[in-house]
């Protein structure tokens, strides 16, 4: 009885428009009251409870992270390496929109954020040679999904949260499926141009590829920040979050200036032009210098475990090889190729490094408090405190489900029907397909997965497959209505209806949906990189 009541409860709240976090939280608070044998002391013990959660702690970071990284500069940086990457095939300017989004999805780990940083600037230049509206939007709704697949995830910390999995191995899960379901809607971006005879971008050779490369850099390297520092053991998820957060905001505030009292100040002048020995001076000692700090992070998550390598010995060799990308820098830059005006030219560019310096120390207190951070900051704590505040009535529902033995009864039933994983598997995906039509991800996540993850261990189903199988659903219920957040984003950004940007999207959703069917019954896809590197997930059932 307490079962049906409980549900009955939860999804008569949702249809009267109660919040999903008020709608979990009041109805298991009435079912402990008037229902259960459980003690209502034990409500303020979970929500205490849940408040302490460390895996939790880094959905704030990460939420934070995203926020710096989406202030616009990181975006277009990105957008311009992709083009240069992959523009000059047939439709490459979408396909170039899909890569991108799957770059951003690894620092921002949110799919609204996705399509806003990507979608704001790629539908335009999409519409500017001869794209339609429609193609457009269809394109960056559903790439866009990738921002939860693609790690670091704010859903699969979520998942992790919900299941007590672990949290390095779902963002490794989510590694080959994210890599497959971008290549799956290039692919079908490829066949769609064919046919339509998209236009194709200029190849304009390795040179532009490399500069967008050089300029994406600095945000791309917090991909290898957070997923190098996880796997070679030098700080946990929560904390490789809160490495992010600070350097995001370091890189748009110091770094690229997107932001903050240094916003659109170049670190060269109009007077600094290429060629010059200030313009090589200083060039050859940046290139020198990012190497250097590129090889030491790689190198000590490469090597923190190593008895016999010291910090000191790798600083030795990085200098060596610094010096030698200076020197192949400059005697490359310089007209005359001669080695002996190396001196020169780091002395001129010496005066190009005090005067940025000296900026950057006069506006360093005043980054912290500028307008841009301040709203940065505003804007990040109403989404974390909105999904820490479903979170935490999430987890009292799950409470609720134990304590009620609620998963054990539903197993019972379920096997005793016959139920095997391949079948069970089905019935979660039809689950997940229509509650991600009517809610949001994190909310259906916490309310279906303390449910189905007894079944799913009882059936011999992995927990990291299922983990990503659930996250796959989540990307799907983003773009189907009516409430498929993605859809009102691209609405937003593009001025189109809601309809014409569900038909839009309709023909990549189908390709999202084979690309379900694939994740669900092949588990290697998912398995294959956490078993490799971390091992079986093992759970104590």
């Amino acid at each position: 009885m307490e079962t049906g009541i409980l549900f009955i409860l939860v999804l008569g709240l949702l249809f009267l428009g109660v919040p999903v976090a008020v709608s979990l939280g009041l109805s298991s608070i009435i079912v402990i009251a008037f229902f259960s044998n459980d003690s209502m002391s034990s409500v303020a013990q979970q929500l205490f409870t849940a408040s302490q959660n460390y895996t939790l702690l880094a959905i704030p970071f990460f939420v934070l992270a995203s926020a710096f990284m989406s202030t616009g500069g990181v975006a277009k940086r990105i957008i311009r390496f992709s083009i240069a990457t992959v523009g000059h095939f047939r439709g490459g300017l979408a396909m170039a929109s899909v890569l991108a989004c799957m770059m951003f999805a690894a620092l921002s780990g949110s799919s609204p954020a996705t399509v806003v940083a990507i979608g704001t600037i790629a539908i335009a230049g999409m519409r500017q040679v001869g794209y339609t509206k429609e193609f457009a939007a269809g394109v960056i709704a559903n790439a866009g999904t990738l921002g939860i697949l693609i790690p670091p995830s704010i859903v699969m910390v979520v998942y992790a949260a919900a299941t007590n999995v672990s949290v390095g191995r779902m963002f490794l899960a989510g590694v080959i499926p994210g890599l497959l379901a971008g290549l799956m809607l290039m692919t079908a971006i490829y066949i769609i141009a064919r046919r339509r005879n998209l236009p194709a971008e200029e190849w304009k050779g390795f040179g532009e590829l490399m500069n967008g490369g050089k300029e994406a850099g600095w945000g791309l390297f917090l991909i290898i920040i957070i997923i190098g520092g996880i796997y070679g053991g030098v700080f946990t998820p929560t904390e490789a979050a809160a490495v992010a957060a600070v350097y995001a905001f370091f890189i748009a505030t110091f770094v690229y200036r997107d932001m903050g009292p240094m916003a659109g100040r170049r670190w060269l002048r109009d007077d600094d032009v290429r060629g010059t020995p200030a313009y090589v001076g200083f060039s050859a000692t940046v290139y020198a210098l990012a190497f250097f700090f590129v090889w030491m992070v790689l190198s000590f998550f490469v090597s923190a475990d190593w008895e016999n390598v010291s910090s000191a010995g790798r600083a030795w060799v990085g200098l060596a090889l610094s010096l030698v990308v200076l020197v192949a820098y400059s005697v490359w830059r310089d007209p005359a190729s001669n080695p002996a005006n190396i001196p020169r030219f780091v002395a001129a560019g010496m005066p190009v490094w005090g005067r940025n310096f000296a900026m950057m120390g006069r506006h360093f207190v005043g980054a912290f408090f500028h307008a841009d951070t301040r709203k940065v900051m505003v804007d990040s704590s109403k989404t974390i405190i909105m999904l820490m505040f479903i979170i935490v009535n999430a987890l009292l529902f799950a409470h609720v489900l134990t304590a009620e033995r609620i998963p054990q009864a539903i197993t019972g039933l379920m096997v005793d029907a016959g139920f095997t994983w391949f079948t069970f598997l089905i019935a979660v995906n039809l689950l997940l397909l229509l509650g991600g039509q009517f809610m949001e991800p994190s909310g259906l996540l916490l309310i279906v997965a303390p449910v189905v993850f007894p079944i799913a261990m009882e059936l011999g189903v992995d927990p990291i497959h299922l983990g990503i199988i659930m996250v796959v659903n989540m990307e799907i219920g983003m773009i189907t209505p009516p409430i498929g957040l993605n859809l009102f984003v691209t609405s937003g950004i593009t001025g189109m209806s809601l309809i014409q940007v569900v038909r839009a999207a309709a023909p990549f959703v189908a390709v999202l949906l084979v690309f379900l069917v694939l994740v669900t019954y092949l588990p290697v896809l998912s398995t294959a990189l956490p078993y490799a590197l971390m091992g079986p997930e093992i759970v104590a059932r």
